[in-house]
């Protein structure tokens, strides 16, 4: 019989009258199960963090470093552990959850680290105008209150991370809402800040079903929400809470584009193996994993077969296997949505090169062009391993296909050109270029979002920090300057 995971309820662990069933996409089989709090353990939660926000916010740098630190190193001790739970709830392959951990390992540090400079305060003379004579402003920055956070399953651990680690470190309790289909990595998180001495109410983690959301999301006490998910549920929740401040990571289409001038073989090679790598790692359930490929006509005909040849090279099976580059996707009912794309589009009058099958889950990495442009696969974010890939002519057509989409997260841009390079930082409407890479880089310490409706605000521990924040001026009169 598997035993019931606890969830934890300001501070402490707790159970509830029911439970989540956890199943592996890869099996179908059951791999857990988690208590689901009560109306009356979520509302305790929320009053916990609500009266300790004060006492929160004043305490020491140096307490909450430490209790961050001690998380990124009890991560590095329980790495293995925490990996095989993420791939086995996910889907993930090993390798890419392996890599998962590491990266939250990563922000808890950059978080401490952040926790003992972040307000150190600026200080300004005011005497620069006479009524200002012996005055000095010292600025700083307060939490704004209690965060709620809302993560999806595809990084069942980092996002949770992402979401945790900036709070505690600017002195702002949260609640955290993990996806329901993934519960079982961000309880984890818990398990190790149970660990240290925090105040009691300045985290709870809680696994609440999403129909359970629209209560807490209009709850005044929690004037702060970072969500990461679907493009229709990010902006209802704005919409349904004007006055509040929203973080929102709602993904996108990215787009990898290979100018003229990246037209060696080993650059082709280096291009193909990276976009094949980068469309389906995670099933492509990134929001920043390729999607659409624009290469300049120069070297279209040479870059295409690359591409084929590099994504069916890809190992796809049981994500246990350190060998599997491609696991499932997180539910039969997502393979099938995909499936539906791919055959839209193919029904449409695209080409597909290699892919376009399924098999309960999983769906095989795939390779399409002449896409048309009014297609689902064209306009939307696919979520799955798939690829399209469009012949353009120039630089401008290319960037002006990477614009051409209500999305702008990231783009990567092949090209050995310095010129080049600053040209695609001025001219595509994303929240960030990457040059000589595919989009789907990410450095967990650099501000990381989008823009259109790929979202609002940004994550990276201290851009997360700002944004739970804000600024505070005292003014200090009559000194000696």
């Amino acid at each position: 019989m598997i035993p019931t995971r606890t969830f934890w309820l300001a501070g402490r662990p707790a159970s509830g009258e029911t439970t989540l069933a956890v199943t592996s996409p890869w099996t179908g089989q059951i791999i857990g199960e988690v208590s689901v709090p009560t109306d009356e353990q979520v509302e305790e939660a929320v009053a916990a963090a609500y009266a300790v926000r004060d006492e929160f916010a004043a305490t020491p740098a140096y307490v909450r470093a430490a209790a961050l630190d001690h998380v990124s190193k009890r991560l590095v001790e329980r790495s293995e552990e925490i990996a095989r739970l993420i791939s086995a709830e996910n889907g993930k392959p090993i390798k890419w959850a392996r890599g998962e951990v590491g990266r939250a390992v990563s922000v808890f540090r950059f978080a401490a680290e952040e926790a003992r400079r972040f307000n150190s305060g600026e200080a300004q003379r005011l005497d620069t105008d006479a009524g200002g004579q012996g005055r000095l402003a010292l600025t700083r920055r307060f939490p704004k209150g209690v965060v709620l956070g809302i993560t999806p399953f595809n990084f069942p651990l980092n996002q949770c991370a992402h979401k945790v680690a900036p709070a505690i470190a600017a002195g702002a309790p949260i609640i955290l809402k993990p996806a329901p289909n993934t519960p079982l990595s961000g309880l984890i998180i818990g398990d190790l800040l149970a660990e240290t001495g925090l105040p009691t109410g300045s985290w709870s983690i809680l696994p609440v079903a999403n129909d359970r959301m629209p209560e807490l999301v209009q709850d005044e006490r929690l004037p702060v929400i970072s969500f990461t998910g679907s493009e229709r549920v990010g902006y209802a929740i704005m919409d349904s809470v004007p006055r509040k401040h929203c973080t929102l990571e709602l993904g996108g289409n990215g787009a990898a584009v290979v100018l003229a001038d990246f037209a060696s073989d080993e650059d082709l090679d280096w291009a193909a193996a990276r976009i094949a790598v980068f469309s389906n790692y995670q099933g492509g359930q990134s929001c920043i994993s390729v999607q659409r490929v624009m290469a300049d006509a120069a070297v279209y005909d040479r870059l295409l077969p690359r591409i084929v040849a590099a994504v069916e090279s890809q190992v796809t099976g049981d994500p246990s296997d350190d060998r599997t580059d491609v696991g499932p996707l997180v539910s039969e009912d997502a393979a099938c949505r995909v499936e539906s794309w791919v055959d839209e589009a193919v029904g449409s009058g695209a080409t597909l090169y290699t892919g376009g099958k399924r098999e309960g889950a999983s769906y095989a990495p795939t390779v399409l062009a002449d896409v048309p442009a009014d297609t689902t696969l064209a306009c939307e974010e696919v979520f799955g391993p798939v690829l399209t890939v469009l012949k353009v002519s120039g630089e401008a057509e290319a960037f002006a296909a990477v614009n051409d989409s209500k999305y702008g997260l990231q783009t990567g841009v092949f090209t050995r050109d310095l010129q080049a390079a600053f040209r695609a930082h001025r001219a595509l409407e994303v929240g960030g270029v990457v040059i000589g890479d595919v989009p789907s880089y990410r450095a967990d310490q650099m501000p990381y979002g989008g823009v259109k409706q790929s979202g609002v605000g940004r994550e990276g521990v201290k851009f997360a920090m700002a944004d739970y924040t804000y600024e505070r001026v005292l003014v200090l009169t009559d000194l000696a300057l």
